[in-house]
């Protein structure tokens, strides 16, 4: 069985850091809208929820019930984290396997690959939308480049990220990496 508790710990960091932005967001806040195109602050968090789900359903698990995001995002948010939490803090969870489209992976593989990347960026563009700190550690902006270059141009696939966009030479380590993900800081 593969340790995962550095995944736990990575999720639970990320998780945790998206809680504290949600909870930061002025109720008038939610319905702003945020860099991902058509979507508002809300809907991006109602997307961060629903992924959740993607790497447990094949391995047979599921998250209770949480709050509706338009009542509560931060219940809902909080809800979905202690459990996903609690499935990675267990290792009989975290490495079921499954067959993905990238090929034969774990629940924690792609939490850590995938999802917590939608965490660090998503966290990003609810901040954006809601006027909140925007800054991404410097560990989750390497990984997210990084998992830009695995991906290839399957990263601009429809619903991932948008086109390069393009930004001064010497601009910093985050505004070039969210203009690879499509994004403007």
């Amino acid at each position: 069985m593969t340790d995962t508790s550095a995944v736990a710990d990575r999720y639970r960091r990320l998780a945790n850091h998206l809680a504290d932005t949600v909870a930061a967001v002025p109720a008038d806040r939610w319905d702003s809208t945020s860099p991902c195109e058509g979507w508002t602050a809300r809907d991006v968090l109602q997307h961060v929820i629903d992924v959740q789900s993607m790497p447990l359903t094949p391995v047979g698990l599921s998250l209770p019930p949480a709050p509706a995001v338009d009542d509560d995002p931060l219940g809902a948010w909080t809800a979905t984290r202690d459990a996903v939490q609690a499935i990675l803090d267990d290792p009989r969870h975290a490495n079921l396997e499954y067959d993905s489209s990238m090929g034969r992976t774990t629940a924690a593989a792609t939490f850590d690959a995938f999802i917590c990347f939608d965490l660090a960026i998503h966290r990003w563009d609810i901040a954006r939308a809601t006027g909140a700190d925007e800054t991404i550690p410097a560990e989750e902006l390497a990984a997210a480049a990084a998992l830009a270059d695995r991906m290839g141009d399957m990263i601009r696939s429809s619903g991932v990220c948008g086109p390069v966009v393009e930004v001064p030479a010497d601009a910093d380590e985050q505004t070039r990496v969210l203009g690879r993900l499509g994004r403007r800081a």
